[in-house]
């Protein structure tokens, strides 16, 4: 109950001090629109900022996350490399036995 009787005296005051004081008020909002703007403007810059370098990670990251896929499969086509290699191998063994023996 005190906390709405306090609400209403506060915005009655404040509406007296409007009317008394409206020139005041708009010589207020004439100083302050401009500094208004540069802070808008400043967050606006370091959001943006912000955002280019998000986004460079993330292109960063997805680049090192290609190598990394790219270094798998050069891995799984070495190791395969080296099957190849080791069966052929072993059919040599096998050709250059079955010519001895004959």
């Amino acid at each position: 109950m005190s906390l709405l009787t306090g609400g209403a005296i506060s915005t009655f005051l404040g509406l007296l001090g409007l009317i008394f004081w409206w020139s005041d008020f708009v010589a207020l909002l004439k100083g302050a629109v401009p500094i208004f703007l540069i802070l808008g403007g400043v967050l606006a810059v370091y959001i943006g900022f912000d955002d280019i370098q998000d986004k460079l990670n993330r292109e960063r990251q997805k680049q090192d996350e290609e190598l990394a896929r790219a270094r798998d499969e050069i891995e799984a086509v070495k190791a395969q490399t080296n099957l190849y290699r080791e069966e052929l191998d072993r059919l040599r063994e096998g050709a250059s036995k079955t010519s001895a023996g004959e």
